[in-house]
């Protein structure tokens, strides 16, 4: 098995120095405690019907039951992310480019037994993911590394699979998808998931803005997308709204206890039209 083993990552700007600085002190509950139901920690947020009937769980035991919803609905992103990245053997490789914590590896493996090397420029976050792959005892088979997803180090033509679940808001979209092209065989699979802002809406809306000032990133314009992976030799074979389904888990997690102050952003942004969620799988040609 091929490692990279690195203790500095390659940053290239002031800015991804910044957003480093923000994810190793980042210590949020709603990252933590969703996370800390059964050890899959998730850096996403979730999909699908919310049970609504956890709201109505009596006390002391409601706030554990809001959670518990919020960590299945989010779980259920990750595993609709795995649904689309094709038909993947024990003996692929893949990787989870901006890992968080790592929980997006961690279920890849688990449905593929497969290597997975995640990346994340936060030292804080890809000690904590390696913790999580010790634990489980996959460390041999799931490895994160202090990398930069602009310019990872890894060789050309290594992976089947790579994929970005909300994470690619903090770079260039055009350098990403070029070492994508790069790093992924022929027919490998590249799958996002992501918030865009919707290009008919015209510029950001002010809720998009608050996004983007709330987590330091810059959301791009759903076209961008499209147009650079038509640039960088990935052609799109999914495209899924997923608006609609993702609504339900910021209603759900505007009445928990674990909120953060963007909620009403996101709702406000889905529901204008300004903002979408989109799932996109693309193969590389």
């Amino acid at each position: 098995m091929t490692t990279l083993q690195s203790t500095e990552a390659p940053l290239v700007s002031a800015y991804q120095e910044s957003v480093a600085d923000y994810w190793n002190k980042e210590k949020n509950p709603v990252n933590l405690r969703l996370g800390d139901v059964d050890g899959f920690y998730h850096h996403h947020y979730g999909i699908g019907t919310a049970d609504w009937s956890v709201l109505d769980t009596p006390e002391p035991d409601r706030d554990q039951a809001v959670i518990n919803e919020l960590h299945r609905l989010e779980c259920a992103q990750a595993d609709l992310l795995a649904d689309h990245l094709g038909a993947i053997t024990p003996q692929d490789r893949l990787m989870d480019s901006g890992c968080g914590r790592g929980g997006g590896s961690l279920v890849a493996n688990r449905r593929f037994d497969c290597q997975v090397d995640g990346i994340s420029i936060s030292k804080t976050q890809v000690a904590f993911a390696n913790e999580q792959a010790k634990k489980r005892g996959v460390d041999d088979k799931v490895r994160f590394h202090l990398r930069n997803m602009l310019d990872t180090g890894f060789e050309s033509g290594s992976f089947q699979a790579i994929w970005n679940n909300e994470s690619t808001m903090y770079v260039d979209l055009s350098l990403l998808f070029a070492e994508y092209a790069r790093l992924l065989k022929r027919g490998g699979r590249y799958v996002t998931i992501t918030g865009c802002y919707n290009d008919t809406y015209g510029l950001p809306s002010r809720a998009v803005s608050e996004i983007n000032a709330h987590y330091i990133c810059d959301i791009h314009p759903r076209s961008t997308y499209f147009r650079e992976m038509a640039n960088n030799r990935l052609v799109p074979t999914c495209v899924v709204d997923l608006t609609e389904a993702t609504i339900p888990y910021w209603e759900l997690r505007a009445k928990s206890s674990l909120v953060t102050g963007i909620e009403d952003a996101f709702l406000t942004a889905y529901k204008n039209g300004s903002f979408q969620y989109l799932l996109i799988a693309a193969d590389r040609v």
